[in-house]
């Protein structure tokens, strides 16, 4: 098997898509398309579903990226070490983060970081607090940001910020003047909660289960936005730390109430990554803003 084949494979297994990995592999469609065909020829398998939405692996291709996906994390490795000993900051980074870091502290952290080493590239994917860990575990990402992650041997955690999780409702909700509520009392409202592949959907389940209460779920999805919006225009009441809606709380289109609920009194975000698998040069510049800032997170 061809390097170069691989490559557009592993390429069209992340983005989903031959039309986007083209993009990402700035090749035409056409020539993605013809060096799968030659992966699925020496196969003597499908590596690939066709769909009208894009493509996803089957078996054999879950197979095929299992014992392969390591090669271009390796040499991706290899290219930044020998960049940073020619006197070069280059590389590129891939990060996987809950959907929570992205609004602000993400992109003030990158401008930051970019303008001292503008050598060094990103890829950044936002999923949920489970596929983050699967992610850091397969070596599909450098770092991963989570939200309430169950503790894995695989994973060291680098940063760590504690805070409650709190209750957001809209300013005229009922709920709004309340200094604090129980999650009892919640119970008679409409939420809107991320799926259960979030860490933070997990810990809300938890809690629920332990107080024999069912929560309304009036929206479930992948959007943590979506969550926060349908809070925002009143509909529904929503869960997230304090620091995630910072701005909206100051302009008082949210309020985030403390819930009184002993496992929400300390949630945590933490940056984590494979404990043992040497991080490219370039993660590790980055390593060193990003930790003091997660650290940091709540204090300003």
């Amino acid at each position: 098997m061809k390097l170069e084949s691989i490559r557009y494979f592993h390429v069209t297994r992340q983005y989903g898509s031959i039309r986007k990995a083209a993009e990402r592999l700035h090749v035409a469609p056409s020539a993605v398309s013809r060096q799968i065909a030659i992966l699925e020829r020496e196969a003597g398998l499908p590596l690939f579903e066709r769909r009208a939405s894009g493509v996803t692996t089957t078996a054999a291709g879950e197979v095929l990226a299992r014992h392969t996906q390591s090669i271009f994390r390796e040499i991706d490795r290899a290219r930044s070490a020998i960049e940073d000993l020619k006197g070069l900051r280059a590389g590129e980074v891939t990060i996987y983060a809950i959907e929570g870091m992205v609004r602000e502290f993400l992109p003030r952290l990158l401008a930051s970081f970019h303008a001292q080493f503008p050598g060094i590239s990103f890829n950044f994917t936002i999923a949920s607090t489970d596929r983050i860990i699967e992610a850091v575990l397969n070596d599909e990402a450098d770092i991963g940001i989570t939200f309430n992650a169950k503790p894995k041997s695989e994973l060291s955690i680098v940063a760590r910020h504690t805070e409650p999780l709190t209750c957001l409702v809209a300013p005229g909700h009922p709920l709004s003047k309340r200094k604090s509520i129980s999650l009892q009392q919640l119970a008679q409202y409409p939420v809107a909660l991320p799926n259960e592949a979030f860490g933070l959907r997990q810990l809300i389940d938890l809690a629920a289960k332990r107080r024999g209460i069912a929560l309304q779920a009036f929206v479930t999805t992948d959007s943590l936005e979506l969550t926060k919006q349908m809070a925002a225009v009143g509909t529904a009441v929503a869960f997230m730390p304090a620091f995630t809606v910072a701005r909206e709380v100051s302009q008082g289109t949210l309020r985030a109430i403390p819930v009184d609920e002993k496992l929400f009194r300390s949630v945590a975000t933490e940056v984590c990554i494979h404990r043992n698998r040497t991080i490219s040069s370039a993660g590790q510049e980055f390593l060193k803003v990003l930790i003091p800032a997660v650290k940091a997170l709540g204090q300003t």
